[in-house]
């Protein structure tokens, strides 16, 4: 906060009652106004002052143009912003006016933008509903489809190895708050019954429908597997030698571009991925297929379609990662990477499929998403508890240990070869298995950024011309942005005191030991740290207002947690 503290001894009410923070309009207005204060929204969090008194802090928000300010408790926190909000509710200094509903917060702060980002606000408002009213959906089923996980794979889920088990260790992590963004259930446009059928946390199956491509209107790149489907397996013989079959999710069937197309009945049963828009597929487990979707998640703005230059630079991502492995033998059997080379498109954002192949792994192999580390079994203990019981003697932290120093080892070597990823804990997951140290599985590799002045290695290949810089300020913002805080932080600040500070020191230490110089400077010693600024990219600003030349890597700053404190002479 830039604005000055005041220390406020002057009487004032406690905390007005409002909704509790464990209810659940409760909860999505503490983390809205989290995020309002992390993106500094309005110049809300970089005008605050700070005020402390007998029930706690509190903020005094100087709202624009002069208006009445607004106050907001909040306690100290560090993880990418100073403060977070102490109980959900926003008090007027002028008349005590009481916003305790994040619909009221936000039509708020609409009258105070400028009116031509007025309708990203009436946007935030509605993703909230929407996440509100998935997250209602999913509470209801969650002891159902945990019960039912655990009579389909066992109570305990580090014994959930092999392929099969893949999605429900995703239906675990789907259970998990987006460590971040405000309104993770948010899907647009889906209401509780396509939920229930498609969306991971309910861990559904469902048959895939079909488009019959003319073979040149079909762009193949690398080799279907073996038993995709022909047209006359769809029930159409008279197209088997002109047509090529493609995959199409079920909610983007009435949404494909030419209705001419002729489609084929459901065909090939499958389950959604903590991505949603990607299906295991479940006679073939160890093969995957990533769909459009005709939705948004993580902001209005990030849709979930697929542009055919995507699937190329996923590609060209793997091929590049292969590369550096083959000049690093020490990682080459630690870093495994998901075969995503083939994939298929008819030019159209919806019409488009890549198949992933995962490394054929023995059956007694856990592969678990970080995303699914903090996630709840049946019996309510941790999955990070019951891995680290299994492998790791109970120990926790060396479990942790094990996984980071072998994460920033694979990172801080990436950056020195000029690449930073877009690997955040969704499509990283550690391989575990008895005998063996802990291994990392990559997938989706589109979305890096490359110095290619410093790349020694072959980086030819991608489609989209914002993967290059010129300079390593946006791989290092990349860096930090995913790995240090959705990798590492996030795990971190989730973990009560000391092993919070136990784990950011892991942290230091190894940045310490395997960043190069200038990265070490640019992350340890830095007074602030680049954050996305999810929100106002993605939803609240059009990419004219807020400049974001890429909706998923616009910054703001926060609080550098990992800079250690200065010594005292």
């Amino acid at each position: 906060m830039t604005g000055p503290t005041v220390a406020d001894p002057a009487p004032s009410d406690p905390v007005p009652p409002g909704p509790s923070a464990n209810a659940p309009d409760g909860e999505q207005l503490r983390r809205v106004l989290d995020a309002i204060l992390r993106e500094d929204v309005l110049g809300l969090r970089s005008t605050a002052e700070t005020l402390h008194r007998p029930d706690g802090t509190w903020l005094r928000l100087n709202a624009p143009h002069g208006t009445a300010g607004w106050l907001l408790p909040v306690r100290p926190d560090g993880f990418q912003c100073e403060y977070a909000t102490r109980a959900p509710v926003l008090l007027a200094e002028r008349d005590g006016t009481r916003l305790t509903t994040t619909d009221a917060v936000l039509a708020t702060l609409r009258d105070l933008a400028d009116p031509r980002d007025r309708s990203g606000f009436d946007d935030f408002a509605e993703e909230c509903r929407q996440s509100a009213r998935a997250g209602r959906a999913m509470a209801d089923a969650v002891p159902a489809v945990r019960a039912r996980l655990a009579a389909d794979h066992g109570p305990d889920p580090s014994t959930w190895t092999g392929p099969r088990a893949g999605p429900a260790l995703d239906t675990l992590a789907a259970h998990l708050d987006h460590p971040i963004h405000p309104t993770p259930r948010a899907r647009s446009g889906l209401d509780e019954t396509a939920l229930r059928r498609y969306a991971p946390e309910h861990h559904p199956t469902f048959r895939l429908r079909w488009a019959l491509l003319p073979h040149d209107a079909a762009t193949l790149t690398g080799t279907l597997p073996d038993w995709w489907p022909t047209p006359t397996t769809l029930g159409r013989p008279d197209l088997e030698h002109r047509r090529l079959a493609l995959p199409v999710h079920p909610l983007t069937l009435d949404r494909l571009p030419d209705p001419a197309v002729p489609t084929a009945p459901a065909h090939l049963d499958v389950r959604p991925t903590l991505s949603m828009r990607t299906v295991a597929v479940l006679d073939h487990p160890g093969v995957h297929l990533k769909l459009p979707l005709p939705i948004a998640t993580l902001g209005m703005r990030n849709r979930r379609t697929i542009k055919p230059g995507t699937l190329v630079d996923g590609a060209a991502g793997q091929r590049l990662l292969a590369a550096v492995l083959d000049h690093e033998p020490r990682l080459r059997d630690r870093v495994l990477l998901a075969d995503e080379q083939t994939h298929l498109h008819a030019g159209h954002e919806l019409l488009a499929v890549m198949v992933r192949r995962y490394p054929n792994l023995p059956d007694d192999t856990l592969v678990l998403p970080v995303a699914a580390l903090l996630a709840r079994a049946h019996d309510g203990a941790s999955v990070l508890d019951r891995v680290a019981e299994r492998w790791y003697g109970g120990d926790r932290f060396a479990l942790l240990d094990a996984y980071l120093t072998l994460l920033l080892d694979w990172q801080t070597t990436l950056f020195r070869y000029g690449v930073a990823l877009e690997s955040h804990p969704q499509n990283l997951s550690l391989v575990l298995a008895d005998d063996r140290p802990v291994r990392l599985l990559l997938k989706d590799n589109d979305g890096p950024r490359i110095n290619r002045a410093r790349c020694p290695v072959d980086h030819d290949g991608f489609d989209d011309p914002r993967t290059y810089s010129p300079d390593d300020g946006p791989l290092a913002d990349l860096f930090v942005t995913i790995t240090v805080h959705l990798c590492a932080g996030a795990l971190a600040f989730a973990l009560s005191d000391p092993e919070r500070a136990r784990l950011l020191d892991l942290v230091r230490d190894r940045l310490e030991a395997m960043a190069d110089p200038w990265l070490r400077r640019r992350i340890l010693d830095a007074d602030r740290l680049p954050i996305k600024a999810m929100v106002t990219a993605g939803t609240l600003l059009s990419k004219e207002r807020s400049g974001a030349a890429d909706i998923n890597k616009h910054y703001t700053t926060g609080p550098n947690y990992l800079r250690r404190p200065a010594e005292t002479p």
